[in-house]
């Protein structure tokens, strides 16, 4: 199933696709690998997978917390791709969005980042500092290769940026809710909802909304309002707390969030 697919399909059901965000490699490999199949096992829609980058200028202190663990277990763009592959060969099926900062898609070659990501069984990526108006080569050889591309757009994007935006996405646009970093958040912005009426009316891709979403209280707020919901560092912040058993601590969380 693809992103796209795996968005729509939840739409039918009148729900949200729940999407979890994790950093590869964190608080270890193996522990990592076991953390994907638990989520797969609670039945989450898809799973965006980060990529750790020493230089993480979009994400709060919890995710940059995360990119380092990863970081100091030595994990790299082709130990997070061969992850992909041994959960692939061990059951797991929920479409998986790769999360990355360009410098090391870059340094790897689109073209090479592209087939050995679909090869081990991603279905797209979202490069989060690669603006569409530079993606001209990236969207060529995604689009080639069938592999999903995921741009973002905030509360401050104008209406002919957002097209530029849609444009170039075929899996779906993530919408970031409010202006800053990641980071789990006690409030939804205020203008939350009107922002997603008028994404919902402009934008021919599906919608999946992300930063600051962290309670079952927010979920409900936002099921079926939106086609995906993301969310990340709530459980990283879970994982980071409970690295021994962390498969376990997520495992539950989720089933307290999805309610």
């Amino acid at each position: 199933m693809t992103l796209r697919n795996a968005l729509a399909q939840a739409k039918t059901t009148g729900k949200s696709a729940f999407i979890p965000f994790i950093m590869a490699g964190d608080p270890n490999m193996e522990m990592c690998e076991k953390i994907i199949i638990a989520l797969h096992k609670e039945g989450v829609d898809a799973l965006e997978l980060g990529i750790p980058f020493s230089d993480p200028v979009a994400d709060g202190i919890t995710v940059q917390r995360a990119a380092l663990r990863s970081l100091t277990e030595g994990c790299t763009v082709k130990d997070v791709i061969n992850l992909v592959r041994r959960v692939r060969s061990k059951g797991v099926v929920m479409p998986i969005c790769l999360f990355s900062y360009l410098n090391p898609i870059y340094k790897m070659g689109y073209e090479t980042f592209v087939k050995e990501a679909l090869n081990a069984g991603a279905n797209g990526a979202l490069i989060v500092d690669l603006p569409p108006e530079e993606a001209d080569d990236y969207c060529k050889i995604a689009q080639a290769n069938n592999f999903e591309t995921v741009f973002l757009c905030s509360p401050t994007t104008i209406t002919d940026r957002l097209q530029q935006i849609d444009k170039a996405s075929s899996g779906f646009v993530y919408y970031v809710s409010r202006e800053g970093v990641t980071g789990a958040q006690n409030t939804l912005p205020k203008q939350l909802q009107e922002k997603l009426s008028v994404m919902r009316k402009t934008l021919a891709n599906p919608v999946a909304v992300g930063f600051g979403i962290s309670t079952p209280e927010h979920i409900r707020q936002l099921n079926g309002q939106v086609d995906g919901i993301v969310i990340g560092s709530a459980l990283i912040r879970l994982i980071e707390e409970n690295q021994k058993n962390a498969n376990i601590a997520i495992a539950e969380k989720i089933r307290q969030l999805k309610g």
